[in-house]
């Protein structure tokens, strides 16, 4: 499964069809990039009605792969090379939403499941 991304979308968007496809996770858009298995400051998390023009480095049209089988890393990855957006995948933890820099090397499927 895939997600489209224009410039016409807006960070809600691509949150909101992520969460679609899994429920128990989120992903949140930053300022800056990240290095694996750290943490992103929340200081630089970008507004949820963010438009994505105004985010991307790489201003082109693209799909991104968050099939179930795909790692949080190998999707932050896909983010950041193809389209120039730093994200952090999050998972549910009871109330909260921690992030996976300790899990980065799970798959989606498995993130989800945890949150459950």
């Amino acid at each position: 499964m895939n997600i489209h991304i224009t410039e016409e979308d807006r960070v809600c968007h691509i949150q909101q069809a992520f969460q679609e496809q899994y429920p128990f996770l989120k992903l949140e858009f930053f300022t800056q990039p990240h290095e694996h298995g750290a943490p992103c400051p929340l200081s630089q998390r970008i507004d949820k009605d963010t438009p994505i023009e105004q985010i991307r480095m790489i201003h082109t049209f693209g799909w991104i792969d968050i099939s179930p089988q795909r790692t949080a890393a190998e999707v932050e990855y896909d983010f950041r090379h193809r389209l120039g957006m730093s994200v952090q995948v999050f998972r549910r933890a009871g109330n909260d939403w921690a992030e996976t820099t300790r899990t980065d090397d799970w798959t989606l499927a498995k993130l989800n499941q945890e949150g459950r």
